[in-house]
């Protein structure tokens, strides 16, 4: 299994970008999709997260600013960013907590995506 993140790019402050992930590979069902992030100099952390349709979370830094969707069909999850600030600024991550042939449960990561917001 592959996760491809793109459309990450440098932006003022007050802009936008949407953020797209694909997988491809060995793909059942797909239990979580979720954006995390990692700024320079800091761990990563959790940005969004999906369960399922209507059933989302989001860090309190990005709450009413970042929207999070999916298609478990297409093997898709998109990360819409508003009102980008300059502490937005991080390589982003896609994830996806997928199911497998023989039950197996496996989680998997993109490759990273950098945001750059400049103030």
């Amino acid at each position: 299994v592959q996760l491809q993140a793109s459309g990450g790019g440098s932006v003022q402050a007050g802009g936008s970008l949407r953020l797209s992930c694909a997988a491809s590979g060995s793909i059942d069902s797909i239990y979580n999709m979720g954006w995390y992030r990692q700024a320079p100099g800091k761990g990563r952390e959790l940005v969004a997260r999906r369960s399922g349709p209507g059933t989302t979370s989001y860090a309190d830094s990005v709450k009413g600013r970042f929207t999070i969707s999916g298609d478990n069909a297409k093997k898709m999850v998109y990360l819409q960013m508003d009102s980008l600030k300059a502490e937005d600024t991080a390589v982003y991550y896609c994830n996806m907590d997928v199911g497998q042939r023989y039950g197996r449960r496996s989680t998997y990561w993109g490759q990273g995506t950098l945001v750059t917001v400049s103030s």
